[in-house]
């Protein structure tokens, strides 16, 4: 069974959904991110995906306030990213509540430092963030783009035992067209052995069981939900 992983991302403490990593066209939402976690808990979820946009811009996180909520009121594995750059910034997310990071600048910048947390926190608990527009990697929340190649870039950190990839093709982000299939049939075909967490694009029950048959392990959406192409009961269904 596929993993439903809905996303909560965070500016100044609030609820925003950004389309294609755009920090200008940003949609901020009345709802509480507390609220939300809570009621995706109500629903039969496990696992959410927290991205602090704020730790993004300054590249440090900053919301670690929100994630402690979180984790206080409810039962929710959360995964959390934006800015992680140092093991002091991991440190504080685990004291903080989080059971798992995602990076993906600091892959690119410190590719050894990326790889040593693999073993100094373990395989179960860091994810890669390999965010890719036009095949090639782009890191700070999508802003800048590099010459490393998605395929190269997932193979040199899957010789090094990276087990969980979060891969997001950036032109489908938060536009609700749906997912980059054929890139997720393409890596998962080269990479087997990783478990994919795919996000972007994703715009109702179809194109998560679409992405199921693929051999994608874990699915991470966020506009199909806060829009309403997603309804709870959609999600309930999926986790029986």
């Amino acid at each position: 069974m596929i993993q439903i992983i809905p996303s909560i991302s965070i500016i100044n403490g609030k609820l925003t959904r950004l389309k294609q990593g755009d920090f200008e066209r940003e949609t901020v939402y009345q709802d509480s991110p507390i609220d939300i976690a809570k009621q995706f808990e109500d629903y039969g979820i496990q696992k959410i995906h927290i991205v602090d946009l704020d730790g993004v811009r300054k590249g440090a996180p900053v919301n670690y306030h929100i994630l402690q909520s979180i984790a206080g009121y409810t039962n929710l594995k959360i995964d959390f990213s934006g800015g992680i750059r140092t093991d002091g910034d991991i440190n504080k997310a685990y004291e903080h509540g989080a059971t798992s990071i995602t990076a993906s600048s600091i892959a690119i910048n410190k590719r050894e430092l990326f790889s040593s947390w693999l073993m100094s926190y373990g395989r179960e608990k860091i994810t890669l963030g390999a965010d890719a527009k036009d095949g090639k990697i782009t890191i700070r929340g999508w802003q800048d783009a590099t010459n490393y190649d998605l395929e190269e870039h997932i193979d040199y950190f899957y010789m090094r035992g990276i087990k969980y990839v979060k891969c997001s093709d950036v032109e489908k982000d938060g536009i609700l067209e749906g997912p980059n299939f054929e890139l997720y049939k393409k890596m998962v075909s080269l990479f087997p052995h990783i478990h994919f967490l795919a996000s972007g694009g994703v715009r109702s029950v179809d194109d998560i069981k679409k992405l199921a048959d693929i051999g994608i392990k874990g699915v991470i959406f966020g506009r199909a939900y806060y829009e309403g192409n997603l309804s709870l009961k959609d999600i309930e269904s999926l986790l029986k």
